[in-house]
Formats: structure tokens, C-alpha cells, sequence
């Protein structure tokens, strides 16, 4: 699943599409990531590559609490692999 990075607005807010696979770095630097299926998530306890062309790759696995249980999986390059 492709991810689509968005972009803080004037006062470093974030405002993520509802049940769209979205990550962005709001205005204080921190990544957040939106999952269909798990709502918004804090990066900050992973290391997250910036790439040249906008996209991120995070480490480790990402591990979040949905609506129907855990998504677990790797975020490379923009695109989301489940576990």
C-alpha cells in the first residue's frame, strides 16, 4: 500500500485524511503516520530516513492498535508491507 506524505499547514499543524495511508513531519519535527486501518500514530520511538524524493523509511516494524486488532508492518520508501 502506497502512502501519500502530507505537509504541515502555517502554524506547523497536521491534518490527516480520514482512512488514508498518510505520513507527515508536523511544525516540532515529529513524524506521524496515518493507517487506514489504525487511525494516527507517533513515529517517535523509530528511526525514520528521509529520501530525496519526499518518502520515509522507518525502523523498526511499525506496531499499531486498530479499530480489528494490531497492524504490524515495514514502511519503506513511502510504501507500506505487512509483517
Amino acid at each position: 500500500m502506497k502512502f501519500k506524505r502530507i505537509y504541515p499547514d502555517e502554524q506547523g499543524n497536521l491534518w490527516f485524511p480520514q482512512g488514508e495511508p498518510t505520513y507527515g513531519q508536523d511544525g516540532k519535527g515529529e513524524w506521524l503516520m496515518r493507517h487506514p486501518n489504525a487511525g494516527v500514530g507517533s513515529l517517535a520511538n523509530h528511526d525514520v530516513v528521509e529520501h530525496e524524493d519526499g518518502s520515509i523509511t522507518v525502523s523498526p516494524s511499525i506496531l499499531m492498535k486498530g479499530v480489528d486488532g494490531e497492524v504490524h508492518g515495514h514502511l519503506e520508501r513511502g510504501v507500506w508491507q505487512d509483517a
